[in-house]
């Protein structure tokens, strides 16, 4: 691992170590959290899931697919969770891999909430969520893509277990050998759910005022900050994103203010924010500057959607964000670090392997130097 005293500062330079919390990453290149799918139906992750990692543990830092908090947080089939033991061992596998060539890894903990199906549900039970409100979203199983079906709204007594859950997988995590985690409270996805008041109807302390709606979040990261400590914690939002049937919140500006600033009290170590619609694009409505959500955030900003080299430098240099997150160029391009270093071609990736299946469109991308495949 590099050195904490050969860290920089240096504004235009994403290819030096640099300082996040307590470590010295490698660069300030971040691999993007990417769902594919090749766990095994009881969500454990598999050897070859280890080489996956392994490939790219270039990045400053990965921060691993969705890893499902319970199995009544998952709405995708072969995704991988952290709430047992087989699973525990099947991700410490992969933190050895990754650690092995010298990368630091984070899983992002995810609970879909109503982005799911009976057919993914413990007993095939209804998926849950904030509200009584069926999404206009699609939930990955075993037999492809079927419509979401309308959850049910958890009852106040329920909310202590979910919490709960995130804290046991964090513990998991750290049993795992991870470096850290992040909270994924983006993407139409539970917390993002509680957060927005189009998908949450809630008389309770859960639900109504920003202050209620951001309840959950804030108590899940303090729960997760009690294993991990505050500085190995992060949280992924999107303000802008109304992926999964998530429509915007009335007043997005001041309820993303509000959450980042008690995210930034609660000291933990960065926010990673989606910039416009994910996977889609960067547009910024009138009268919301993201800048904002930087600027009241004492720890690092990590930006994310559609950054190419050029785009990285430029954000670099105007201060705009301290790490630059890849998600896609990383599916393809497993030496994406070298590659942006040395400003040579990009393999293309092929979105026909992204979800489900082996080696196929996953670990078999060419490097560089034909010698980095046998890694």
């Amino acid at each position: 691992m590099p050195d904490s005293t050969n860290c920089t500062e240096a504004l235009e330079d994403l290819f030096e170590p640099a300082l996040l919390g307590s470590y010295c990453l490698k660069n300030r290149i971040v691999m993007a959290p990417l769902t594919r799918s090749r766990a095994t139906e009881d969500g454990v992750p598999t050897p070859l899931m280890a080489t996956y990692y392994a490939q790219r543990a270039s990045a400053g830092l990965i921060i691993t697919e969705g890893v499902n908090v319970s199995p009544q947080g998952r709405g995708y089939a072969f995704t991988p969770g952290l709430y047992d033991h087989e699973q525990l061992n099947g991700w410490r596998a992969i933190v050895d891999a990754v650690h092995a060539q010298g990368g630091r890894i984070f899983p992002q903990l995810w609970h879909v909430g109503r982005i799911s199906h009976p057919s993914l549900q413990p007993d095939h039970a209804l998926p849950v969520a904030p509200s009584a409100i069926r999404p206009d979203a699609s939930a990955y199983t075993a037999s492809g893509y079927v419509p979401c079906a309308t959850p049910r709204a958890l009852a106040a007594a329920e909310i202590p277990g979910i919490i709960e859950q995130y804290r046991q997988a964090a513990r998991h995590a750290l049993l795992a050998g991870f470096d850290g985690v992040e909270i994924h409270a983006a993407n139409g996805y539970l917390l993002e759910q509680f957060l927005r008041d189009g998908s949450n109807e809630r008389k309770d302390e859960y639900g109504g005022s920003i202050e209620h709606r951001a309840r959950l979040l804030l108590e899940v990261t303090d729960a997760v900050a009690s294993v991990f400590g505050s500085s190995h914690v992060g949280v992924r939002l999107s303000p802008l994103g109304t992926v999964n049937g998530s429509a915007l919140d009335g007043n997005t500006a001041a309820a993303y203010a509000y959450v980042v600033g008690k995210l930034s009290v609660s000291r933990i170590g960065y926010i990673h924010v989606i910039e416009g619609s994910p996977q889609g694009p960067r547009d910024v409505p009138g009268g919301f500057d993201l800048q904002l959500l930087r600027h009241l955030f004492r720890g690092a900003y990590i930006a994310n959607n559609g950054y190419d080299l050029k785009s990285a430098l430029d954000a670099r240099h105007r201060e705009r964000a301290d790490y630059i997150a890849f998600g896609r160029l990383f599916i393809a391009n497993p030496d994406l670090v070298d590659r942006l270093r040395t400003g040579a071609p990009l393999n293309v990736p092929d979105r026909a392997t992204f979800f489900g299946g082996d080696a196929r469109g996953y670990t078999d991308y060419p490097f560089l130097s034909a010698t980095a495949t046998s890694r």
